[in-house]
């Protein structure tokens, strides 16, 4: 079975200039303001919601004991600030179908 080509920067700017009837140099400057825009509100609120695809979230971990794989000794994991991208449920079923009920 042959393996697509995964979609490039590019190809995503030539996509969004060819849909939306404007030149590559306009399309580029929407995705790079919307990438910075996406920055910093998740970093301002904590949250940023891309209509339509999901959102995205700044999320404390707290302070945990885990162990060091190769030796098995227990080692303090400091707390720490992550950011995770959750998909909207329409987003998700759409791509991969929920099972029929029993």
């Amino acid at each position: 079975m042959a393996e697509s080509k995964r979609l490039t920067q590019t190809a995503i700017i030539r996509e969004l200039a060819e849909s939306t009837g404007v030149n590559n140099r306009v399309s580029k400057q929407y995705l790079e303001s919307l990438a910075d825009l996406a920055v910093r509100e998740t970093k301002k609120n904590g949250i940023f919601i891309l209509p339509g695809i999901g959102r995205l979230v700044r999320a404390d971990r707290k302070a945990r004991i885990g162990r060091n794989p190769a030796t098995g000794e227990a080692i303090k994991i400091p707390a720490k600030k992550v950011v995770k991208f959750r998909i909207a449920k329409s987003v998700k079923d759409s791509i991969v179908p929920p099972k029929k009920g029993k």
